[in-house]
């Protein structure tokens, strides 16, 4: 595997298990899709650091959890802010 593609797994979980982002959130952070960002920490993090890989893999599973709370709290101030404005 290419060394800049090492780092760069490397750099993102690590930005990750520190902020606790999402792959969305860390995809606008590092300038990569979000497909990149998912590819790194999911296929190429599991052979590159075995551990780094379990702690990114607990955070994003939490991530994906919390998904439709997260949502649905975007919504909700999305529609509140339209009620003020009208």
């Amino acid at each position: 595997m290419r060394d800049y593609l090492v780092e760069r797994a490397r750099n993102v979980a690590s930005h990750i298990c520190k902020t606790h982002d999402t792959i969305r959130a860390t995809a606008l952070v590092f300038g990569y899709s979000k497909s990149t960002i998912h590819n790194d920490v999911s296929n190429r993090l599991k052979y590159i650091d075995s551990k780094l890989y379990e702690r990114t893999k607990e955070i994003l599973e939490s991530n994906f959890a919390d998904k439709h709370i997260r949502g649905g709290e975007s919504t909700r101030k999305k529609y509140a802010e339209a009620e003020t404005e009208a």
